[in-house]
């Protein structure tokens, strides 16, 4: 799923089709994928045998999307606008996630063939955690910017 949002997000861009829908449903489509496969990973029932994925990871995954939604929506309501506007962190705590939840899930037949992966693995849940936490505080500083600046295009705009 991850490389066919990759390679439908390059044809988008390239072929110029681009559209304010795809904009808005990208990210969700995002954001449903790796909460799906957190909860998954993270369950007694269908973890991958020997490498459950640390319930604190998860939360800070899941509460950095939470907070993003809840962020898009106090925007819109304060500017009656959307404003989606992916940053570097966001885009790579999305990419470290996917390469996570891969590397999980090939873990049981990796880590007794390649030295050094469940350590690997860890280093991975744990930066995947922190591009999170990264990704909530630029998309926080950012939503904080555009709501400041559009409040003083209207003050701006009233005084006229």
């Amino acid at each position: 799923m991850a490389v066919s949002d990759a390679v439908d997000g390059y044809l988008a861009r390239h072929r110029g089709q681009i559209t304010q829908l795809g904009t808005f449903l990208d990210p969700l489509a995002d954001k449903l994928l790796i909460t799906s496969a957190l909860l998954l990973l993270v369950s007694a029932r269908a973890h991958v045998q020997g490498f459950p994925l640390p319930l604190m990871v998860v939360v800070l995954i899941i509460g950095k999307d939470i907070l993003i939604v809840i962020g898009f929506i106090v925007v819109y309501l304060i500017t009656s606008h959307t404003h989606i506007v992916p940053v570097w962190a966001g885009k790579l705590a999305t990419a470290l996630q996917l390469v996570m939840v891969a590397c999980v899930l090939v873990a049981p037949e990796l880590a007794g063939a390649v030295p050094g992966y469940r350590w690997f693995l860890r280093v991975l849940w744990w930066s995947a955690g922190g591009a999170a936490v990264l990704a909530t505080l630029i998309y926080i500083r950012n939503g904080t910017r555009y709501i400041e600046q559009y409040e003083r295009t209207q003050s701006r705009d009233l005084g006229d």
